[in-house]
């Protein structure tokens, strides 16, 4: 089951105490930080919960699937994201 972004906000809203416009305008900036901080390449960590980084992939050889050709990859960027400890505790 997911937790929408509605849910996050009412959730997040009720935890804290602040109105859920507030929670939206945070979960917004959050998410724009994330984007920004990726997309220069900057690490974002939350310890013990999680850690976002852009990683550089290499170019490669693949192969078609449909068609069995192998196709040049080029290289390119991507996006890590590592579970903390204790997010890791919380799945067992």
């Amino acid at each position: 089951m997911a937790l929408s972004r509605n849910d996050l906000v009412a959730a997040l809203a009720a935890k804290t105490g602040s109105t859920k416009k507030d929670v939206d305008e945070f979960v917004t900036a959050f998410a724009e930080l994330v984007i920004d901080s990726v997309a220069k390449g900057e690490k974002i960590s939350i310890p013990g919960v999680l850690s976002v980084e852009r990683v550089q992939r290499a170019a490669r050889t693949g192969r078609n699937p449909a068609t069995g050709e192998t196709i040049d990859i080029p290289a390119g960027y991507g996006v890590k994201v590592s579970a903390g400890s204790r997010l890791k505790a919380a799945a067992k």
